[in-house]
């Protein structure tokens, strides 16, 4: 079952708590968890460090790109191709077109992959901090923002909650760049 099957459940049962809670002056809070984790500085640091590892393929798969372009204008441009050569520009750009297809695939995943290890690592980070925060506030519900209709900002937990995942898992520094070799 997919997790949108689960929202309305979740919101129902939310708000049959906070209204059982609410009784007992409960104290409630929102949270964007999602605001909240692609705020920290770890996954911002995560999206830098993916995208420098997947650079080179991004760019390799930018000069296929522009390589099977120069092949396109040629076959339809260049009218003193012999049927030969036609031919071999064809196959060219079927064997760059399959191997970019394939790069933009291996892309694909691995971006992919890269982000469920980090989102769900940092996912679980964020519950923790979360949990936390609740109890340091002595809150008796916090719900995310999408199910809450209805908040007032100082409810609002997201600013908090980046603040102390950034806090509680800090991020290392990156190492100095070595210097060039002479």
């Amino acid at each position: 079952m997919s997790f949108r099957m689960f929202t309305p459940l979740v919101a129902c049962s939310a708000l049959l708590i906070a209204g059982q809670v609410a009784q007992a002056q409960s104290k409630v809070a929102v949270i964007s968890l999602q605001k909240a984790l692609f705020d920290t500085a770890e996954i911002k640091k995560a999206q830098d460090d993916m995208n420098a590892t997947l650079l080179p393929r991004q760019q390799q798969a930018e000069k296929l790109n522009q390589e099977l372009v120069q092949i396109n204008q040629k076959l339809q441009t260049d009218s003193s191709l012999t049927q030969a050569a036609a031919f071999d520009l064809q196959t060219q750009g079927k064997q760059k077109q399959t191997e970019l297809t394939r790069i933009n695939e291996d892309l694909q995943a691995d971006a992919q992959s890269m982000r469920q290890n980090i989102l769900s690592k940092a996912s679980d980070r964020m519950a923790a901090v979360v949990k936390k925060l609740s109890e340091e506030k002595g809150l008796d519900l916090v719900v995310d923002t999408q199910i809450a209709l209805y908040f007032k900002p100082v409810m609002d937990l997201t600013a908090e909650a980046t603040a102390a995942y950034d806090k509680a898992y800090p991020v290392a520094a990156a190492a100095p760049a070595a210097p060039p070799k002479k």
